[in-house]
Order: structure tokens, then C-alpha cells, then sequence
């Protein structure tokens, strides 16, 4: 569900998806701006260095994504031309920790995901790229919601993005608070969620 290595998600934003030459200019700068963030941080981006890193003239670089704010927002949308779905454990806790355990993992195990969260504070169109690949991450996973309600597992009107804000949230107590001392944190999270919802605490709000 995370944004590491530029193909886990994306947002709703169309994704230009270049062929030949083209793929593989976009496949070398987007690499090297990942490992520059990862290996030394957002203060040492700089269009030059992604060009450097990847080996890529920088007029290149300059005429394709004008700034390293164009490069970030690259990075996560690249992110969303993937296939990824939620899994279907066949009950709605089930697919909920499921959820938070591929969550926990690509917070705690892919660095450039940290890093990308990162940037986002200081790039205003990384920021904005990051915010389309949560929703549309939230979009992909309301689904979990109305499986539950087909089952009755839920009551009808149930909010899916309430539901999965709310089971998801705990986790990135793991990332920002660099907290990994209670395994279960993600599990109890989402069970506690699943449970609320089967009492109708979700009932009502933004539908998906």
C-alpha cells in the first residue's frame, strides 16, 4: 500500500507511460532520485546530481521535469501504475490487518518510502503527488468496506474511508515516532477497527 520503489501506487493523475529511449531516460532519473533521497537526503537533490546519478544530459532532465519538486512528483506517480488491489481474506478484520501489514512492512522495510514522506514537507508538488497516491490508495481499498457490507459483516452506510483512516492511522506511529517497540500495534489497530464497525461506529460521512 506504500509508495516505495516508485511501483507500489499512485493517485488518480494519468501517468504518461513513454516508450523506448523515452522509458528508459524516465527509469534512470526516477532510480537516481530514489537513491540520492535514500542515500543522502532531500538537501542533496538537485537536478544536476539526478542528471549525474543517472546518467542523463541535464538538459534532458531540465526540459522533462524543470526542477527536483517535477522529479519527486515523477517518483509517486510512477508509483501508480501498478496493479496492486487489497487482499480478500474473506472477512472484513482479516483484510484489515492484512492491510496494516503490508503497510507496516513498506514503512519500516523500503527506506525510500520514509524518505519520500519526507520530501513531501519540502516540495509543494511532492506534496500534492503524495496526497493523490493516499486517495487513490483509500479508493483501491474501499472495496474491503463494501465486501463487508455484502456479507452483513457491516451495517449499510458504513464509511469505507473512515474505516480504513481509522485502522491505518496507528501505524504511522511506527514511521514518525520511529516506535517499533509493540508488534502488535498494526494487528490491534485493525481489529479494534473491524470490530467498531460491526457496532456501526463508522455509519455515515464521506463514501468512496
Amino acid at each position: 500500500m506504500t509508495a516505495g520503489g516508485a511501483a507500489s501506487a499512485q493517485p488518480g493523475a494519468a501517468v504518461r507511460r513513454p516508450g523506448g529511449r523515452s522509458a528508459r531516460i524516465r527509469a534512470q532519473a526516477l532510480g537516481a532520485v530514489e537513491e540520492l533521497l535514500v542515500q543522502e537526503g532531500y538537501d542533496a537533490l538537485s537536478v544536476d546530481a539526478v542528471a549525474e546519478r543517472a546518467g542523463v544530459h541535464r538538459t534532458t532532465v531540465y526540459r522533462r521535469w524543470r526542477d527536483v519538486g517535477g522529479l519527486l512528483a515523477d517518483v509517486l506517480d510512477a508509483a501508480g501504475s501498478d496493479a496492486w488491489r487489497p487482499p480478500d481474506t474473506g472477512t472484513l478484520e482479516g483484510d484489515l490487518v492484512a492491510v496494516n501489514a503490508e503497510l507496516e512492512a513498506g514503512l519500516t522495510d523500503q527506506p525510500v518510502t520514509a524518505a519520500l514522506i519526507a520530501a513531501s514537507f519540502r516540495s509543494p508538488e511532492a506534496a500534492a503527488a503524495l496526497q493523490r497516491f493516499w486517495d487513490d490508495r483509500y479508493t483501491r481499498c474501499a472495496v474491503v468496506v463494501e465486501r463487508a457490507v455484502a456479507r452483513g459483516e457491516v451495517p449499510e452506510g458504513t464509511c469505507a474511508r473512515r474505516v480504513l483512516v481509522a485502522a491505518t492511522a496507528p501505524v504511522y506511529q511506527i514511521l514518525l515516532m520511529r516506535d517499533r517497540s509493540d508488534p502488535l500495534l498494526a494487528e490491534q489497530a485493525a481489529r479494534g477497527v473491524a470490530l467498531a464497525a460491526a457496532h456501526g461506529v463508522f455509519v455515515g460521512g464521506q463514501q468512496e
